[in-house]
């Protein structure tokens, strides 16, 4: 059996994940979720995490938040540690920029068919949500004046619970992070299914 190991910032990027990596991998390949309580618990034990896993035919996916950090310098850091454990050539790093809501922004269709009320779709080619990883810097506060404004609140793990069935995975989203993070996926997916 091959595996595809994600691990992540926080709980409701692991929310997000569960609804949507299913429709990108193929049937027996086993995908396991593990999150940890933010970035710098993350980063404190995800050498000892990648060392203790020695199943063969595994990839890796490890994905945190941009924040305000530079990117680069977020990535560089992940790659020292995945050096540390012995297995960068099964691991691949994707940062969400700035955070995991500009996911959602880049998909406002996505964000009104969880939230009806909220009536976000037509926002999409506005300034903010043309290239919300780039324009939004608290994407996670717009998307709660955005799912406020239909009535309703926006908690990160059941907002994302909400939104990810919806996501359209065909390149669309705006969120050029989103994009990559797809990508990134169904490469590791295609390795796994023939083996390599």
């Amino acid at each position: 059996m091959s595996h595809l190991v994600f691990f992540l910032e926080e709980a409701s990027a692991a929310a997000m994940l569960k609804a949507v990596v299913p429709h990108l991998v193929p049937e027996g390949i086993s995908i396991h979720y593990y999150f940890f309580e933010g970035k710098q618990d993350l980063e404190k034990r995800l050498e000892h995490r990648l060392r203790g896993w020695n199943k063969p035919d595994t990839r890796f996916i490890i994905m945190r938040d941009q924040d305000s950090a530079d990117c680069r310098s977020v990535k560089s850091r992940l790659m020292e540690i995945i050096l540390r454990s012995g297995k960068a050539e099964v691991c691949l790093v994707r940062i969400a920029c700035h955070e995991l809501e500009s996911f959602y922004l880049g998909d406002l269709a996505a964000v009104e068919k969880a939230f009806p009320r909220c009536k976000a779709a037509h926002f999409q080619k506005g300034r903010l949500y043309r290239d919300p990883d780039n324009t939004t810097p608290n994407a996670a506060e717009q998307l709660r004046k955005l799912v406020q404004g239909g009535g309703v609140s926006y908690q990160k793990i059941s907002g994302s619970r909400a939104i990810a069935p919806y996501l359209d995975l065909s390149g669309k989203n705006t969120s050029a992070s989103f994009n990559i993070l797809i990508q990134g996926i169904q490469r590791l997916a295609r390795e796994l299914d023939s083996g390599g």
